[in-house]
């Protein structure tokens, strides 16, 4: 089984850039996308239903703005959207897709880079959302959080860690809290439990050339239940084509493991 995650920084705008010509040469049977940027009515149908696929989208009541999204090629046995905080919900930032005792999730954290006022509603959202990880993990379901979580865990997992120390991404509350998720929570780093080597980033700034020289940032998660994140059997980082300022993280998941 193979998941797909991938920030598309408008889901629109990564339809122009070929994504959904992309997608269907892949052996994807799940892929999870955030920042839609688009309402419902505004998603033509190579977006909606990309061949071979269903799609299932959380977008946010604001136009333009976050949003997130599940391609599958299986019909799911179940569909949630949003986690029962209003604060939250209403900016489209999570939506499950069960299969059997699979959950397959695609969540977007909140970035607090733009000031003051969003890094409090990043650390709203992680205080909410921590007892849901652990309700999520008491239910005994196999569990595969997919996203963009605007957080780097650990030095190794940006470039210019230094002087990021004080800037929203790599603050120390922010990785701390990760650390408790995965320290205390139970939930595994899929992609660190495979690789753990240093230079291999999901997102780059525009400005500069900190794509061509690779000064990037690890922000892009496969969190998983440890069962199934024992299954995981390789995982890549797609940089062939750029869909976004993003790229898609690949995992594959030998299901006879």
């Amino acid at each position: 089984m193979q998941i797909i995650t991938l920030n598309v920084n408008g889901v629109r705008a990564a339809a122009r850039k070929g994504f959904f010509q992309w997608l269907p040469e892949q052996s994807a049977e799940i892929v999870c996308v955030q920042e839609l940027k688009a309402q419902l009515p505004d998603l033509s149908d190579e977006i909606r239903t990309p061949a071979g696929y269903h799609g299932f989208f959380h977008c946010a009541e604001k136009k333009g703005y976050s949003g997130v999204g599940i391609y599958c090629r299986n019909q799911p046995d179940k569909i949630v959207k949003g986690i029962g905080v209003d604060e939250i919900d209403q900016e489209g930032r999570f939506i499950q897709a069960d299969f059997g005792n699979l959950s397959v999730i695609s969540v977007y954290l909140p970035s607090g880079s733009s000031g003051d006022h969003r890094q409090a509603s990043k650390f709203f959202f992680l205080d909410r959302f921590y007892p849901f990880l652990q309700e999520l993990i008491a239910s005994g379901r196999d569990i595969i959080l997919c996203g963009d979580w605007n957080i780097a865990h650990k030095e190794i997992d940006l470039k210019n860690w230094r002087a990021n120390q004080k800037h929203s991404g790599f603050l120390p509350e922010e990785r701390a809290w990760l650390t408790r998720v995965f320290d205390e929570i139970g939930y595994v780093d899929v992609f660190r439990q495979l690789n753990r080597e240093p230079d291999h980033y999901t997102w780059w700034s525009n400005r500069g050339q900190a794509w061509a020289k690779n000064v990037g940032w690890r922000i892009d998660y496969q969190i998983a239940t440890p069962q199934i994140a024992n299954k995981a059997a390789g995982a890549m980082i797609y940089k062939g084509s750029r869909f976004s300022d993003h790229a898609p993280l690949i995992i594959n998941y030998d299901e006879d493991k």
